[in-house]
């Protein structure tokens, strides 16, 4: 494992234990060259999974690329990177509930909005702007009034 901080590549493992859910193992690692300690997790390889992107492409799913996607969203607003990579989690776990080796990347969109609706409108408004490709001013400001319209807002 290369370090995060001066990339030396040995390191000591100095505490291992299960987390996220008991599906990953989370370790605390020191580096031995520079003493610096950093996390790592270790996941389960499912069968790939591969998107369906709008215009009918193909790729494979990338954990990075939905994770970047929440955290723009949720740029400067007070949620924190471990209840992004929370949502992050909920969302695999309910795209491996669904047993496809092939999801749209339209499904996977509407799980993001339900995660961030209930959990910052900023954010929501947001991913939803980039999500729904809002042509212009009035679709945005048609979906923040649908903000306040919804049960629970």
């Amino acid at each position: 494992m290369r370090c995060p901080f001066c990339g030396y590549e040995e390191d000591r493992v100095v505490d291992s234990r299960t987390g996220k859910e008991g599906r990953a193992v989370r370790r605390r690692r020191e580096c031995l060259d520079c003493s610096k300690r950093f996390t790592t997790y270790e996941y389960i390889e499912n069968i790939s999974l591969t998107i369906i992107k709008s215009d009918q492409r193909r790729e494979a799913y990338d954990r990075q690329k939905l994770l970047s996607g929440i955290t723009a969203a949720c740029k400067k607003r007070p949620i924190s990177v471990k209840k992004i990579e929370s949502i992050v989690d909920k969302i695999e776990h309910q795209i491996e509930k669904l047993s496809r080796s092939e999801v749209p990347s339209s499904e996977i969109g509407n799980m993001v909005m339900a995660e961030l609706y209930g959990l910052d409108e900023v954010a929501y408004v947001r991913f939803a702007s980039v999500y729904r490709k809002f042509k212009d001013v009035s679709e945005f400001i048609s979906e923040v009034k649908g903000i306040g319209a919804k049960p629970g807002a």
